[in-house]
């Protein structure tokens, strides 16, 4: 099937969307496939992890997949088609890459990014209405919400709003804590909520003034390690035909405990 083009995956997403087509592609929205989108740009991003290169091709199949389904929703709505959305890109890929196709000078990575971003900002000063726009406007709410508190919160320090030094952010640390254990104690389902919300945002916070890897990444690093020390403990059971399950609390705790030591000692 080497001949077979965008044209055809499109035609396809048509069919299965047609009323003797397929259930559930008839049943979805822009919004019911929302997380479909991002959890077929995650499993792209761990076959990048992988360096499966046939993983890669896999993946973006699907990814692919989900933009032609959404642009062919939006065709039936009358909004746009995938004509229009590959026009869009070619345009703007050529309007901000004018050190290629217009004659700009751009000789290394920090000038491209530089020249990148005026052209970003004269698009919207372009395109917005009159009045200063906040600068937090344009950060997506859809980020994996570590990554969009992060950005928050770079945007608003680079606008001014920061703390003079991390004791600050350390004494809100604090304070936020234990506003979170007296939601706790009181009980009120929305207040715990709402505290321990904050106490996420602040850690997000102290993360980005120290500097260094982001919150996402060491999350991503702690949840690896919750990982690797399940599966031994999973694997430890398997030895005499259990799982998690069948085990008690001790039981765990002590393989818990081994595959920590493990960890330590290689």
């Amino acid at each position: 099937m080497k001949n077979v083009g965008i044209n055809d995956l499109q035609n396809v997403m048509r069919r299965l969307r047609a009323p003797d087509g397929c259930p559930w592609d008839r049943a979805q929205t822009h919004e019911s496939l929302k997380k479909c989108l991002i959890g077929e740009v995650a499993e792209y991003l761990d076959a990048v992890d992988a360096s499966d290169d046939e993983g890669m091709r896999e993946e973006l199949g699907d990814v692919l997949m989900q933009v032609v389904l959404n642009a062919v929703i939006a065709e039936e709505r009358g909004a746009f088609d995938l004509a229009d959305v590959t026009s869009d890109i070619t345009e703007k890929m050529i309007r901000r890459h004018p050190h290629v196709f217009s004659g700009e000078k751009a000789e290394n990575v920090d000038q491209v990014l530089k020249l990148w971003e005026s052209v970003k900002k004269k698009e919207k000063e372009n395109g917005s209405p009159a009045g200063p726009a906040s600068c937090l406007a344009r950060i997506p709410r859809n980020l994996p919400a570590l990554m969009r508190a992060a950005k928050v919160q770079k945007k608003a320090a680079e606008a001014g709003f920061d703390w003079p030094d991390e004791a600050g952010v350390r004494d809100k640390l604090r304070e936020e804590i234990r506003e979170t254990f007296e939601a706790l104690d009181g009980g009120d389902p929305a207040r715990i909520e709402e505290e321990l919300g904050d106490l996420m945002f602040t850690i997000v916070n102290l993360i980005r003034f120290r500097g260094g890897t982001d919150a996402s990444e060491i999350l991503q690093r702690a949840t690896d390690k919750f990982v690797r020390r399940f599966q031994f403990v999973e694997m430890e059971l398997a030895r005499s035909g259990r799982a998690a399950a069948d085990a008690g609390p001790e039981e765990l705790d002590r393989l818990w405990n081994q595959a920590k030591s493990q960890e330590k000692r290689s």
